[in-house]
């Protein structure tokens, strides 16, 4: 005779400890939609809707789940920032000269200058920069910071320049070979979302690691980059966005990615050794990007 069903064994502490991420989540996304209130012609977009601003905060809340939600609020806020970017550039500049005024307008603002009147962009940038300089890393660190701005909008920018340039009727180019593709990878601007977040909230020891850390997230990145293009691509085609899979065929990225996950997870066990908080915040980064894209997609519901 069967009995009653016994009940599903959980680890309890784990599911509060999932709770309280949650609950950060709860408090980015009620952040965020003050920043979008606040800046209404820049998220006017359909994409700009609250799952976006939901997947933004959850994001990171749980790559960094130890920190406070004021202590993620400009991590957060930054990672939104860098939606807006991409946008602007990817879906609503029309010419090579608006691709530029975004990046001049950016870079300017990072090296101190007000942001231009109507450039909403570059006014929620000077906001973020504003508030990173009320810590006292900031000030050393600024053009670290700057630099790792300049190299996600020149990616941001290059990939802008491939996809027009291969579309082009008479003179169209090649694409990319995979290896330019995955040397372009700070279009994905995660190198630029995790330096403002070690800025903000690094004690002596992980700032003093800052080169290094930044180098094995750069390598992370590169996962990242592959883990998003496979499961993206059939949003990307629609969109007309530039993916992986465009340049290499499913079975070589599929390998490369193999191969680059293997890389960092040897990089990051070594980095843990040094630096085994900063090292586990990129750990979960390709976990929780790899459950993430499982199901769903910052931009929108993926199809089953």
């Amino acid at each position: 005779m069967t009995g009653a069903p016994r009940p599903v064994q959980t680890d309890r502490d784990a599911v509060a400890e999932q709770g309280r991420v949650c609950a950060l989540a709860v408090r980015g996304v009620r952040d965020l939609q003050d920043v979008t209130a606040a800046h209404p012609e820049l998220f006017d977009a359909g994409p700009f809707d609250p799952a976006l601003l939901s997947a933004v905060s959850t994001a990171i809340a749980f790559t960094a789940p130890w920190h406070t939600a004021a202590e993620l609020r400009i991590t957060t806020r930054t990672l939104l920032w860098v939606f807006a970017a991409d946008w602007q550039v990817d879906y609503l500049a029309r010419s090579a000269d608006d691709v530029q005024a975004v990046v001049t307008d950016c870079l300017a603002v990072a090296d101190g200058a007000a942001p231009p009147p109507g450039r909403h962009l570059a006014r929620l940038l000077a906001d973020l920069r504003d508030e990173l300089a009320a810590v006292p890393a900031f000030a050393r660190l600024q053009p670290v910071w700057r630099d790792e701005l300049a190299r996600m909008l020149a990616a941001v920018a290059r990939e802008w320049d491939w996809k027009k340039l291969s579309a082009d009727p008479v003179g169209g180019q090649p694409l990319p070979t995979l290896d330019g593709y995955l040397d372009n990878a700070d279009n994905l601007a995660c190198s630029f979302v995790n330096v403002t977040h070690w800025i903000a909230t690094g004690d002596d020891e992980t700032l003093a690691r800052l080169t290094d850390l930044l180098a094995v997230g750069r390598g992370v990145q590169r996962v990242l980059r592959l883990v998003n293009d496979l499961a993206t691509h059939g949003r990307d085609a629609e969109w007309g966005d530039l993916n992986a899979l465009l340049v290499a065929d499913p079975a070589q990225v599929h390998t490369r990615l193999a191969e680059l996950t293997a890389r960092s997870r040897a990089e990051l066990a070594a980095l843990g050794e040094r630096c085994p908080r900063q090292a586990d915040y990129l750990h979960r980064q390709i976990s929780f990007t790899g459950g993430f894209y499982q199901v769903s997609d910052f931009w929108g519901v993926r199809d089953e």
